[in-house]
């Protein structure tokens, strides 16, 4: 099995973070592929607990980009989905709820990815002004945001992965014990 070609492998594998793209909008069947793919994603008891805040008007992304240091990306983005969940740190399943919120990150990526559109994550580092801004209430959080956009260079989405990108294999597995 190791090494045979699948397009579930080809995406895992050619999957890349995307941070400059074109002015072009993103198509409404492209983005309803994106949410839709966020939407099946597997969550903890099958609770889904997330909403997806889309944002397309260009003068809310640039605001939203001054939400962390590395965020800068979204002011360019054609989209940009704010995660929102109850908030993590109030809870006892905030770890599940964080879990669950990857597994539907991802899983638009990569829906992104297989339509020629490019993605990045974005952390949240300033929570008051994601709040502010985006007009969730007070028991609900939002701790990342991704960007979508056609790339600014459409070789972005087929480049090789850099070399030493990933660790070997051998030093992030362990078998049955540390």
């Amino acid at each position: 099995m190791s090494g045979r070609a699948s397009p579930v492998w080809d995406a895992v594998r050619g999957k890349r973070a995307i941070r400059r793209f074109t002015a072009e909008p993103l198509a409404r069947g492209d983005l309803d592929r994106i949410l839709q793919a966020g939407r099946h994603a597997g969550s903890s008891k099958n609770r889904q607990r997330w909403t997806f805040v889309v944002c397309r008007d260009r003068e809310h992304l640039r605001e939203l980009s001054a939400v962390g240091p590395y965020a800068g990306h979204i002011a360019d983005a054609a989209v940009a989905i704010a995660l929102v969940t109850p908030d993590p740190s109030s809870t006892a399943s905030g770890r599940s709820i964080l879990f669950d919120l990857g597994l539907a990150a991802e899983n638009m990526m990569l829906a992104a990815w297989e339509l020629g559109v490019g993605s990045v994550p974005a952390t949240v580092y300033e929570p008051d002004l994601a709040r502010r801004l985006l007009g969730y209430p007070e028991d609900q959080s939002c701790e990342y945001l991704l960007s979508f956009g056609y790339p600014a260079d459409p070789g972005d989405l087929t480049r090789p992965p850099r070399l030493g990108g990933r660790r070997p294999l051998g030093e992030v597995v362990r078998e049955e014990r540390w």
